[in-house]
């Protein structure tokens, strides 16, 4: 029995063949290059930092507590290290050409604010490490307990490809590039993983100004390529959602204890909607629509949710049942529909998908009139 140890994953296999050898091996080199990649990550994070000014003894105190946390390192970091890595972000043998600048002769700051390393184009060096990456992925594919990771995997590949123009685009997936907030999942997801508090400057579309509190992070989620962060404010109670691209600036804050999160775990809590707005009290409510049978097909074969199921099929129609919590995005999907779609319980639902309807009708009805009036 041969047992291989890669990161936190034991593999066991009676057949040892030399390609996964050489994979092995590839995959110990790139984590002599992932220490680097660490560091330069959080000088990024730090630099990026509009809250405070950071000088240079406060930037390797922030590495060697990242090290520390991420891979157990404790013997630190020392200064010749940073300095090199921060000649070495400013240079273009990486592709950064990062501007970074000192002021008043002892804080580091980028010259450009909306500067960041994440945001400089793939090189053909990080391109042949990422394919091999992949290679070691594709091999641990192979194993049951993997199934989830084959749609990554695909999604790796073809834009490895596209960026080496070996292939056009075999993969098509649904993006919005202009989606704003998408630069703070790496930094937010570190801040879950974790427990770090965080102080948040959040901007929501009804707000006049943007307001700071202080929050506790728990998870990310994403529904319709809209990222949100799911969390708990000091000052109010219940779980919020934060939508990232209204995230104006955060910071962690290592003095602040992180209260934990005590509740349903979030798997369940949100096992009973659509969408991401839900309060701890909402309950899930039987809901009956009732589709034409022309466009019942494209229901059936996408559920609206995992509970989704038919109840009765006429000539004409299809019923169909799911026990979801009422909330704005369910209203969404059943507009989206349009008139292939009826409500027909509960009594609420009926009366806001009514009431919409109606409010919709009017300001078609309005702008008729305004073109009659004109005429």
């Amino acid at each position: 029995m041969y047992c291989a140890v890669i990161g936190n994953l034991v593999i066991f296999n009676r057949s040892i063949n030399t390609r996964f050898f050489n994979l092995h091996a590839n995959y110990l080199k790139m984590a002599i290059n992932k220490l680097a990649l660490i560091r330069y990550k959080t000088i990024d994070d730090c630099l990026r930092n509009r809250f405070r000014k950071w000088t240079l003894d406060d930037i390797i105190e922030k590495v060697a507590e990242t090290l520390y946390e991420l891979e157990g390192i404790t013997s630190g970091v020392s200064k010749r290290t940073i300095q090199a890595d921060i000649q070495l972000m400013r240079s273009d043998k990486l592709g950064y050409n990062a501007p970074i600048v000192v002021k008043d002769r002892r804080f580091y700051a980028y010259e450009d604010p909306g500067f960041s390393i994440t945001k400089a184009p793939i090189n053909h060096a990080d391109v042949d490490k990422m394919k091999e990456i992949v290679g070691v992925l594709k091999q641990f594919n192979a194993f049951n307990y993997f199934d989830e990771m084959s749609d990554m995997i695909a999604r790796l590949e073809n834009n490895l490809y596209k960026s080496t123009k070996q292939s056009g685009n075999n993969i098509q997936l649904e993006s919005n590039k202009l989606v704003k907030g998408l630069e703070c999942i790496p930094p937010l997801y570190q801040a879950v993983l974790n427990k770090r508090s965080l102080l948040i400057e959040y901007k929501s579309f009804k707000a006049q100004q943007a307001q700071q509190g202080i929050y506790f992070p728990y998870l990310l989620k994403e529904y319709r390529n809209r990222w949100f962060l799911i969390c708990k404010a000091k000052k109010r109670p219940g779980i919020l959602n934060l939508a990232l691209d209204r995230i104006v600036e955060f910071q962690e804050l290592p003095n602040e204890p992180f209260i934990a999160y005590e509740g349903v775990d979030f798997d369940r809590y949100y096992d009973d909607l659509i969408g991401v707005t839900k309060s701890e009290r909402d309950r899930p409510q039987k809901v009956i629509l009732e589709f034409t049978n022309d466009h019942a097909p494209y229901v059936i074969t996408k559920p609206l949710h995992t509970s989704q199921v038919v109840l009765n099929k006429t000539d004409k129609t299809t019923i169909f049942r799911i026990d979801v919590v009422l909330n704005y995005e369910l209203e969404r999907e059943i507009l989206g529909f349009g008139e292939c779609v009826k409500v027909r319980s509960p009594r609420l639902l009926i009366a806001k998908i009514k009431r919409r309807l109606e409010q919709t009708y009017k300001q078609y009805e309005i702008a008729e009139e305004k073109k009659e009036s004109k005429t």
